[in-house]
């Protein structure tokens, strides 16, 4: 795994490194509303892998992103939340979802 702090010099790359794939994004999209277990987020996203969902979430939690809480049950609870640094990207995404509701829009208008 790269360390972060190779990319400092440009800020957009380094939050690329972060968000790298389409999954990763969708991930914080989801934990923006609060914790959530495995098979919540598997849900929500709609990935049909569990392995796929179980690499992004380690990456994520490699990167500082998220957290992941195991409780002493059985069986056995665990719940991913995110970090501050995780929180942060609140902003990022308000963005990305501004710029696909008027892109959507135009599209709208153009087809009429």
């Amino acid at each position: 795994m790269d360390d972060l702090r190779v990319y400092a010099g440009c800020p957009v790359e380094r939050a690329l490194r972060v968000l790298d794939g389409k999954w990763s994004t969708l991930i914080i999209r989801e934990l923006l509303s609060g914790p959530k277990r495995f098979t919540q987020l598997r849900t929500g996203l709609a990935i049909g892998s569990p392995k796929t969902l179980t690499e992004r979430l380690r990456i994520l939690e490699h990167q500082g992103v998220l957290t992941r809480t195991v409780y002493a049950e059985v069986p056995p609870r665990v719940v991913y939340e995110l970090t501050e640094r995780g929180r942060g990207f609140r902003a990022v995404l308000d963005a990305m979802a501004a710029w696909g509701e008027a892109d959507q829009a135009l599209d709208s208008s153009s087809a009429s």
